[in-house]
């Protein structure tokens, strides 16, 4: 029987990343996504949950087709049951959000709906066990979340929070980006998300993240291109003073020379 992905979140990093990899692995019968922005959800819907991103090489770019995606705002109570109950099967869950902050964000927060979805197999030792990485820009973005999570748990089930789920942090060294308008992304020779929503997600090829060791019992990874780390932080602060400041400093010297 194949497993269940659910992702908060359909900005490049979990479009082209997550979900891309998850559907790539052939591991999983269900890729289920969270998000909140209505276009999206309309225009994935109406392409039968099919999109598509560019993946950029030393050879070109690269246009993949993703089937079967189901999307869900959780804005949206009958959406925000449906997603409740894939979190309950899911196997592996991924945040990529614009930052940790929106782990706790407004009434319907991705930490209560996460903690909602949880709740019965927590208590449930026969429950399978679930694994969710944290994708946004923290080195401590596990940890945060799995305590604005527990925040929302009573006391049975927070004591099983630990034993039944994992919270994983993530080091991304992949760039990715979008890029909007039907004239810019002719112009790229790119592909958009659907036919119908004129925005395009482009990233490199580059997918070995890192990832926290996993440690939870019975757990095999369906996305295994992912590699797991003992100690994350060396990679994690090689990331963002290494890849990430060059970045920065690339973007101030060319300011003043007028590049946009």
């Amino acid at each position: 029987m194949g497993k269940t992905f659910v992702g908060f979140g359909f900005g490049p990093i979990q479009a082209a990343l997550f979900v891309l990899e998850a559907y790539r692995s052939k591991h999983f019968d269900r890729l289920v996504v969270a998000e909140v922005d209505e276009d999206t959800v309309r225009a994935i819907r109406r392409a039968d949950g099919c999109y598509c991103v560019n993946v950029a090489d030393q050879r070109g770019v690269e246009s993949h087709a993703i089937r079967g995606l189901e999307v869900y705002n959780p804005q949206d109570s009958c959406d925000r049951e449906k997603l409740k109950s894939a979190i309950a099967d899911a196997d592996e869950v991924a945040t990529a959000l614009p930052s940790t902050e929106f782990y706790r964000r407004g009434e319907l927060s991705v930490a209560q709906i996460l903690a909602a979805g949880l709740a019965s197999r927590l208590t449930d030792r026969s429950s399978k066990p679930v694994i969710v990485y944290a994708a946004e820009n923290n080195n401590r973005a596990a940890e945060l979340l799995e305590s604005a999570v527990a925040a929302h748990l009573d006391g049975k089930a927070r004591a099983g929070l630990s034993l039944r789920a994992q919270f994983l942090n993530t080091v991304i060294g992949k760039m990715s980006g979008t890029v909007e308008g039907a004239r810019q992304i002719a112009e790229q020779g790119l592909v958009p998300l659907t036919e119908t929503l004129q925005r395009a997600c482009l990233v490199e090829a580059f997918n070995k993240i890192l990832i926290t060791r996993v440690s939870l019992p019975g757990v095999e990874r369906g996305i295994d291109v992912f590699e797991e780390k003992a100690d994350l932080l060396p990679f994690e602060e090689a990331k963002l003073y290494g890849h990430n400041a060059a970045h920065a400093l690339i973007g101030y010297l060319a300011r003043p020379r007028g590049y946009h």
